[in-house]
């Protein structure tokens, strides 16, 4: 989910949960929308072997992630083609899958994985990447035109990041002028699609724009792949933890970054059945 605005600051139980209430994260910002999914899904399981193909880096993220026990991943086109039944099987319990960037950018698996997820069962839930350079009503509008409202979709979040060698984009960007923004996007999120949203950071974001205390009233969905959450952010509370980004998964050739949710089992379906 990472991406290089300069800031000069410094899921096999999720399925039922949601039925119950509901119906029982490095490409530059442009045009290119995919076309739209007609008649039959373009989903296919792809017959390959998915083995792993590289070696994980051991790290004090990694070691402390085993202390948690909802696991998931988020993913992009970068992942390409994801069998999402051999995901479904594994420990993988929800996905983020990136959908678009800017006011103009779709990724060009999102349709294709949005569906995969949803048809092996697998929560998945959307993000947006905010690009700084436009205005937000503009992304908004664009996020809401390319992720459907549908009730047993995990919330969808905002990704925020520092985005310092962007060649399209040299705004320098504070507090006063991002905060504000973000909410009214928050906001937007939260009235269009009925579910509070996420916000995604970095640890150079966080301490840049949001290590005050700044939006607190929203769960936070930290990146942290060499330390535990609380070297870099502090006594933040925290909801979703990235703690690798080299990690192996079925169904998915290379690497992916995998994820915790802060919450035993039990805290899961309840986080889930509210949302």
């Amino acid at each position: 989910m990472m991406r290089t605005i300069d800031l000069r600051l410094p899921r096999v139980l999720a399925a039922f949960a949601i039925a119950t209430t509901l119906a029982a994260p490095l490409a530059g910002c442009g045009s290119g929308v995919d076309s739209q999914l007609s008649g039959k899904s373009r989903f296919r399981n792809a017959a390959i072997s998915y083995a792993p193909t590289h070696k994980v880096k051991p790290s004090e993220a990694l070691d402390h992630s085993r202390d948690f026990e909802i696991h998931g991943i988020d993913v992009s086109k970068y992942q390409g083609n994801i069998d999402w039944q051999a995901v479904a099987n594994s420990d993988v319990q929800f996905a983020w899958i990136k959908a678009t960037e800017g006011a103009d950018h779709i990724d060009s698996k999102f349709r294709e994985n949005w569906a995969g997820a949803k048809a092996a069962g697998v929560p998945r839930g959307a993000y947006h990447f905010v690009y700084w350079c436009r205005p937000w009503q503009e992304e908004m509008a664009w996020f809401k035109s390319n992720v459907p409202r549908e009730p047993d979709a995990l919330p969808p979040v905002l990704d925020v990041e520092a985005t310092p060698t962007s060649r399209t984009c040299k705004r320098t960007i504070y507090p006063e002028q991002a905060i504000p923004e973000m909410k009214l996007m928050l906001q937007e999120m939260e009235r269009y699609y009925g579910k509070r949203p996420i916000i995604y950071t970095t640890v150079d974001f966080y301490e840049s724009i949001l290590a005050n205390g700044a939006l607190t009233e929203y769960p936070i969905w930290v990146r942290s792949t060499k330390h535990r959450p609380h070297v870099r952010y502090g006594s933040r509370k925290w909801h979703f933890w990235q703690y690798q980004s080299d990690g192996a998964v079925p169904g998915i050739v290379g690497k992916v970054d995998r994820n915790v949710f802060h919450g035993s089992p039990k805290e899961w379906q309840t986080w889930l059945a509210s949302n």
